[in-house]
C-alpha cells in the first residue's frame, strides 16, 4: 500500500498538478493540507475521475485537510478534540478495513504558530497537546495508524540547511521540538529518519529569496508510523522534483511504502 502525504498549498491553483501527480503515482491514500476550499467547493470530479474518493475538512481561504483514497473509508473524524470554540480545519482522519486489518491515516496540518510570544503560537502548543492525545488514544488500539501532513516543525538542527537562520522561529523553538519529542516518544516512528540520517533531506522550500535554487530547506512534512505500521514499512521517498514544476507547491510530496 503506496501512502503519501503533501501540502498542497491550495487545491483548485495547484489542481493540474495534483491529477498529474496522482497519474504517475496512484497512490492507495493521499493526505492534502492546505486545500484552502470550503467542502463543497473542492473539485473533486477529475480527481473522482481518477478512480478516488473523497472526504474534505475545509474552511474557506484557508487551512482546510482532505484524504484521496482508492475505497471509501468506513469512519471519519473530522477535528481534534479538546477546544470546542477552535474552528480551524486542520485534522481529518480515516479508518480503513482490509480484512482483519484495520488501517487509520490522519492529514494533519499543524498551526504555523509565528510570531513567537502571540496567541498564534500559544494555539500551537495546545494544539499539539491535543494531537498527542489523539495519537496516544490510537496507539491504544495496537492498528497500523499513519499520522501525515505538514507539522510545521523542524525536529532537529539536520533537518534545515541553515538552522540559525530558524532560531526565531515558531517552527524551531524548544517548546515546539520538545511536544514534536513527546508525540514521537509515544512510540510512533518517524519514518523519513528510520529510512536515511542523510543530511539536507528537505521538504518544504520557501518562494522567497532563490530558496528552492539554493536548496535552502527545510523538513517539516512528516509521517508518524505507530509500531504496527512501522513494522510492515518497506520503502520511503521525497518526491523532491515536483518543487520543479510550473506553479508548484512550496511543499512536495512525502511517501511511503506499507507492505
Amino acid at each position: 500500500m503506496l501512502i503519501a502525504t503533501w501540502n498542497i498549498n491550495g487545491v483548485k491553483a495547484r489542481l493540474d498538478n495534483l491529477i498529474n501527480w496522482l497519474e504517475q503515482h496512484s497512490p492507495d491514500i493521499l493526505c492534502l493540507q492546505e486545500i484552502k476550499s470550503v467542502d463543497e467547493a473542492f473539485p473533486r470530479a477529475p480527481i473522482e475521475a481518477l478512480g478516488y474518493h473523497v472526504e474534505t475538512h475545509g474552511q474557506k481561504g484557508f487551512n482546510g485537510v482532505a484524504l484521496l483514497s482508492k475505497s471509501a473509508p468506513i469512519s471519519l473524524v473530522r477535528g481534534l478534540d479538546g477546544e470546542e470554540s477552535d474552528e480551524q480545519a486542520r485534522y481529518i482522519e480515516g479508518l480503513w478495513q482490509d480484512g482483519a486489518r484495520a488501517l487509520r491515516v490522519a492529514s494533519i496540518y499543524l498551526p504555523n504558530g509565528n510570531p513567537v510570544g502571540t496567541e498564534k503560537f500559544d494555539y500551537k502548543l495546545r494544539w499539539m497537546a491535543r494531537l498527542e492525545k489523539r495519537a496516544k488514544q490510537l496507539l491504544a488500539d495496537e492498528g497500523d495508524v499513519v499520522l501525515a501532513g505538514d507539522y510545521n516543525v523542524i525536529p532537529e538542527p539536520i533537518d534545515a540547511k541553515r538552522p540559525d537562520a530558524w532560531l526565531g522561529d515558531a517552527l524551531f523553538q524548544p517548546e515546539s521540538r520538545t511536544a514534536w519529542r513527546r508525540l514521537v516518544n509515544l512510540g510512533y516512528t518517524d519514518a523519513v529518519r528510520a529510512a536515511t540520517d542523510a543530511a539536507e533531506t528537505f521538504t518544504f522550500w520557501d518562494y522567497q529569496a532563490g530558496a528552492w535554487q539554493k536548496n535552502n530547506g527545510i523538513r517539516i512534512d512528516h509521517m508518524l508510523l505507530s509500531p504496527e505500521a512501522a513494522s510492515r514499512l518497506t520503502g520511503v521517498g521525497i518526491d523532491k522534483d515536483v518543487r520543479s514544476w510550473e506553479k508548484p507547491s512550496d511543499h512536495v510530496p512525502v511517501l511511503i511504502q506499507i507492505g
